[in-house]
């Protein structure tokens, strides 16, 4: 049975172009597949705790050492943790703020993002001593964004920190493969904004056909710089 992790990180809970697009994943998965199992984080409506020097000193701290106050303080974590390595497809849905992530969908990866459970640590591999610990995932971005250009080759594609800090850090949440479906123009409001938010969600169902009907393994994993075929237009 696959499971799927369900992430929203937009403040907004009613009008929010990125839930419509994450959520119109997540809903042509289930028609496809109704068994799969859904494991819902909706850190824009509750954003998990951010990284302090406690949770840090507790993080380092090896497991068996830990006081009762660091168990604690890693608590949400090792929720958030359990919750992603039991996903096979992450479906992510992020508006972009200031030209990068949400605040909230930050907290979120900084909680995961953890020495000795999602990543491992050796300086005897030299420059590289940084390896993921997960493996096997595909993530599913689904973007929004007031102006547009932002693929690369296009006019804003260097102001576009959000999908390349989230492409940066998947291979941490054992994501191999990633996919991204945009949706753009939200502050002209115009018809491209109308002509781009259909495509997307059109682009959205299609993607999680493909991917169900595949069992997660779709092509392979996307390089900087390039896009998927349900990206391109």
């Amino acid at each position: 049975m696959t499971v799927l992790l369900h992430i929203d990180a937009s403040a907004r809970a009613v009008r929010s172009i990125s839930r419509s697009l994450s959520g119109a994943f997540v809903d042509a998965w289930r028609r496809h597949d109704p068994g799969v199992e859904v494991l819902r984080r909706d850190v824009g409506g509750a954003p998990p705790p951010f990284v302090s020097e406690a949770w840090i000193a507790a993080a380092f701290t090896p497991e068996g050492e830990r006081t009762e106050a660091q168990r604690c303080e890693l608590a949400a974590s090792d929720r958030l943790i359990d919750e992603l390595a039991r996903a096979d497809v992450i479906a992510m849905g992020a508006p972009m703020y200031n030209y990068g992530m949400p605040a909230a969908l930050k907290a979120w990866v900084d909680q995961v993002v953890r020495v000795n459970r999602t990543f491992s640590f050796d300086l005897a591999r030299g420059d590289f001593p940084l390896r993921p610990i997960l493996g096997g995932k595909t993530l599913a971005l689904f973007t929004s964004s007031g102006e547009f250009g932002f693929e690369p080759g296009g006019v804003r594609a260097s102001m576009n920190h959000l999908a390349a800090h989230v492409d940066t850090v998947r291979h941490y949440l054992g994501a191999e493969r990633m996919h991204h479906i945009a949706a753009e123009y939200q502050e002209f409001g115009d018809e491209r904004h109308r002509a781009s938010v259909a495509e997307a969600m059109q682009q959205a169902a299609a993607l999680a056909d493909a991917l169900a009907r595949d069992g997660a393994r779709p092509a392979p994993a996307l390089t900087k710089g390039e896009r998927s075929p349900e990206r391109r237009r």
